[in-house]
């Protein structure tokens, strides 16, 4: 007790220290009044620059406690953690066991060191006047070995040592406790390494927060930025959130001199570990953070290929004053609060790229949310994914259109943890206006899922029901419809820039993106998967698939080359039909999931098998990566349902084979299905006519006339 008074009264006589004169002179009044509060809060400064013990309660081992003590037979101790008002003095025995069983064995563990459970009257007094009298508060408490805090409850100790860890606060504030960046892990990803706390994949209790999950995302992202760079050199990107910076260093670290990273993060925890992971990546740094304190320049702050730039201020900030080439954003949440800053000054012709975790307002969980955040009115749908990427290019779409840009949707993939939207930039009022054009309601039936987006045009119609393709409002009660949006009404793919971010993932072999890339490109051309042929990027310049003309960098650099500013906007419109061309057909809007429209009781045919039964039928058909078991096709429901039908076998299970099937619909049938032998016979006989050309045997001998017809 001796030496915590002592060390009390030293700091308090080099309290002038911290504080200014003007502070103390202002504040020797109520130091005067309430001189518990100066001592206790001179003992949880935790800003002092100057050395200093650590509290007594907080001990190795219990024969350090008893050394406390001073523990003698012949003479009667206090305990030291005890006022002499709750624990009187006693013999070595008794006070041996009072501080085994009261302090030890309620004690917390750290790092080798226990905090003992305190009753001292260390807590701040708040005064309590009886009599004239100040009561203290002598309540038991614990001292933080790290931060120096008192904590009354042990759960509630245990859990802020805990946040210390996550935080990556394990440097103990005294000289005797140091513990320097044991926490961290490193993971490898994509060939970079990078440091992360623990639980790193919990955004609320980590500062710098990485997801293994997103590694998708992330290739996808890179393959964008690889197919930029090899339009034009050398480009300048931006990372918003970088968090652990894994993402810039990726860029940097594969694609070399073609890109300038700039990797921007708010909080300074996250910036340290940055830099910190540039190191670890043999990255220079060139510091601009524009603060009060400059930090110092790492490395010698020359622009070259391993340099990247780090920067510390909001996103709208750095986004407001410099202009980039291709922006990625990818904030904790929706990121609608950044599009007006990126849209401002983005370079014409440039890539922004936003990823979208808010799922669960874009899922249609929190309509309220999505009509907040996006404007939009969405219900629980089939195609409730693609109705989420639709919502949040629609918003994108509006804030180009806010700063006279127009955009081009090159991808647009929604998966189970997140919305990734890649759009291009082009500059100009005519491509805001036809970009916004392109913003329009749907009507959704509720009964058959069947959709249509409204038509252009500001006329009221008097039966809006009939733009939709089914009879649903005719023959249920009521209404029937409703309507969503505003919504994104045009293509979700670019074909040409799709192949070329294949070529990109399988130059640099990222194969976790390939398989997604290839089942983009058949949804982008809306045909069945095949066979994709890849080609050295030596050989780029002589691709030409499917009718679509892969741009290369030869070219691409030319056109960029010209001088003026009349020549650069000739070079830009003819690159904006070539553009249109590429894309002239487009994919048809939605898809029907195949098990929501199956048929009861009857046995569907294979996917594959029932897409090539809708081609051969004359419709556009192909799979989706927005549904396993969805299917992308021009055909209306009634056809989808159709074809379903028709190559549909009936179920048989037990007794249900001699007594009737019926099937859902208007068509039912009366009569009892035909035995197992008649059965054979009957399959037999479809066999024959198969090779005539007769393509619907099964059904007109299976079922009646009436029937086949309907």
């Amino acid at each position: 007790l001796d030496g915590v008074v002592d060390s009390e009264k030293v700091k308090s006589s080099n309290v002038d220290v911290k504080i200014p004169k003007s502070e103390l002179e202002a504040e020797e009044k109520g130091a005067e009044e309430e001189p518990p509060r100066e001592s206790d809060s001179n003992i949880l400064d935790v800003s002092s620059d100057y050395p200093r013990d650590k509290h007594i309660s907080i001990q190795r081992h219990l024969a350090d406690l008893e050394k406390l003590a001073d523990l003698r037979e012949d003479e009667k101790k206090p305990c030291p953690l005890c006022p002499e008002e709750k624990f009187k003095a006693c013999y070595s025995h008794k006070l041996h066991r009072h501080l085994q069983n009261l302090h030890w064995k309620v004690s917390v563990e750290y790092e080798g060191y226990r905090m003992c459970i305190c009753h001292l009257p260390c807590l701040p007094v708040k005064p309590n006047l009886v009599g004239d009298q100040t009561l203290p508060k002598m309540g038991a408490h614990y001292h933080c070995i790290i931060c120096s805090a008192t904590i009354i409850r042990r759960s509630d100790m245990i859990g802020h040592i805990n946040r210390h860890v996550n935080k990556g606060e394990t440097e103990s504030r005294f000289i005797t406790v140091r513990n320097p960046k044991s926490s961290y892990e490193v993971v490898k990803e994509s060939a970079t390494d990078v440091q992360v706390l623990p639980n790193h994949s919990t955004p609320q209790k980590t500062d710098s927060y990485f997801n293994p999950k997103m590694k998708l995302n992330r290739q996808l992202i890179f393959c964008a930025l690889a197919v930029l760079a090899g339009e034009r050199k050398p480009i300048e990107c931006l990372d918003a959130f970088g968090a652990t910076g894994i993402m810039g260093l990726q860029w940097a670290k594969h694609l070399r001199s073609s890109v300038k990273v700039t990797i921007n993060d708010c909080n300074e925890n996250s910036v340290t570990m940055i830099k910190e992971n540039c190191h670890l990546n043999k990255m220079k740094v060139k510091l601009n953070i524009k603060e009060e304190d400059n930090d110092e320049t790492v490395g010698d702050g020359e622009e070259n290929s391993d340099t990247i730039e780090v920067t510390k201020m909001d996103a709208n900030v750095i986004m407001h004053l410099r202009s980039f080439d291709f922006i990625h954003l990818d904030p904790f949440g929706t990121s609608v609060n950044y599009l007006d800053s990126a849209f401002r000054n983005v370079r014409n012709l440039g890539i922004v790229s936003l990823t979208s975790t808010d799922i669960s307002s874009l899922y249609a969980k929190a309509q309220h949310v999505a009509l907040r955040h996006y404007g939009c009115n969405i219900v629980r749908t089939e195609y409730y994914k693609e109705l989420a990427a639709r919502t949040v290019i629609a918003a994108v779409t509006r804030a180009a259109a806010r700063c006279n840009k127009g955009i081009e949707v090159l991808l647009a993939v929604a998966l189970e943890h997140f919305v990734l939207v890649v759009v291009r930039v082009l500059r100009g009022p005519s491509p805001a206006d036809d970009s916004a054009k392109k913003i329009r309601y749907l009507i959704h039936c509720q009964w058959c899922e069947e959709r249509v987006f409204q038509k252009e045009g500001n006329m009221v119609e008097e039966n809006p029901y009939q733009q939709l393709p089914c009879d649903c409002h005719g023959s249920m009660p009521g209404k029937t419809a409703v309507l969503l949006g505003p919504l994104w009404s045009g293509a979700l793919f670019n074909t040409g820039f799709l192949r070329r971010m294949l070529l990109e993932a399988v130059q640099y072999g990222l194969d976790e993106a390939q398989p997604l890339l290839k089942t983009l490109v058949s949804e982008a051309e809306c045909t069945t998967p095949k066979h994709f042929s890849t080609h050295s990027p030596g050989d780029e310049n002589k691709q030409e698939e499917c009718g679509v003309y892969i741009k290369t960098p030869n070219t691409s650099a030319e056109s960029y080359l010209v001088h003026g500013k009349r020549k650069s906007e000739e070079v830009l419109r003819s690159t904006a039909k070539r553009q249109r061309a590429e894309h002239s057909a487009e994919h048809p809007p939605f898809y029907y999931n195949i098990h929501r429209h199956s048929i009861k009781g009857m046995n569907m045919p294979k996917l594959n098998k029932f897409l090539n039964y809708l081609s051969e039928a004359g419709y556009r058909v192909s799979r989706t990566h927005f549904d396993p078991m969805g299917v992308r096709t021009s055909a209306p429901l009634a056809q989808f349902k159709t074809v379903l039908m028709k190559y549909s076998t009936p179920t048989y299970v037990g007794a249900q084979a001699e007594g009737p099937v019926h099937l859902p619909g208007e068509i039912q049938v009366g009569e009892e299905v035909p035995a197992v032998a008649e059965i054979k016979v009957e399959k037999a006989e479809v066999a024959e006519n198969d090779k005539s050309g007769v393509a619907t045997a099964v059904f007109t001998q299976s079922y009646p006339t009436h029937c086949a017809a309907d």
